[in-house]
């Protein structure tokens, strides 16, 4: 009967320790994917705000209305003084006990410059 070397379970050891790495890789990864949605998102409401703005309608319904309701929470809407609408939105974190410290925030503009 053959003993099995002492190096037999080395490459399990090795795949448990990295699964670990492996999944805070991507759970970081999916959260930049996440923050980058966020921000494509506020650049849309923004836009939608302008609009608003322009003709006179609310710009913070505007920019509600073009976000999805778990991004509501953290809507920030400003005119700005030099003309244009600003949003900011707070990025939502993959785990949706903890809040996000972090805000994205867009601005647009619909005057006679663009």
């Amino acid at each position: 009967m053959a003993h099995p070397s002492p190096e037999s379970g080395q490459a399990s050891v090795e795949a448990v320790a990295v699964v670990p790495a492996v999944v805070l890789a991507a759970v970081v990864a999916w959260q930049l994917v996440l923050t980058g949605h966020t921000l494509w998102l506020c650049a849309g409401a923004a836009h939608a705000a302008s609009r608003a703005d322009t003709v006179g309608l609310s710009p913070e319904r505007a920019a509600r209305s073009a976000l999805p309701e778990s991004l509501e929470r953290g809507l920030s809407v400003e005119r700005r003084a030099e003309g244009g609408v600003r949003v900011t939105v707070r990025v939502p974190l993959l785990v949706r006990v903890w809040r996000s410290p972090v805000k994205v925030a867009a601005s647009s503009s619909l005057g006679a410059g663009g």
